[in-house]
């Protein structure tokens, strides 16, 4: 299973669009349920920083995700609506608490 984090910010004035954004594609996950991926995104507290976190267990090692219409829109403009760009960090569980539906 791999597993990753992507953080950014955003500028002020887009925190809304973003969070619409982000919202269609779990619209559409829920609507198409792609075997093989648990996805997660918060917004930080200090309200313009978000968090995504995907863990990817698929036969073939490739990310569901890349088959969202919702998630192309989302990338689409990403760039232009951040302060920070996103970046992307591997993570390797030290432990978890049904966190990704783990019992």
């Amino acid at each position: 299973m791999r597993r990753v984090m992507v953080r950014y910010r955003v500028k002020p004035d887009q925190v809304e669009t973003n969070e619409r954004l982000v919202r269609a594609v779990y619209e559409e996950l829920g609507r198409t349920a792609p075997e093989g991926l648990r996805y997660a995104t918060f917004r930080l507290e200090d309200g313009v920083s978000f968090v995504h976190i995907a863990a990817v267990d698929t036969a073939d090692g490739t990310n569901p995700l890349g088959r969202v219409e919702a998630f192309a829109r989302f990338q689409e403009g990403v760039a232009a609506r951040c302060d920070e760009p996103p970046v992307a960090t591997g993570l390797e569980q030290v432990g978890a608490y049904r966190f990704f539906g783990d019992e």
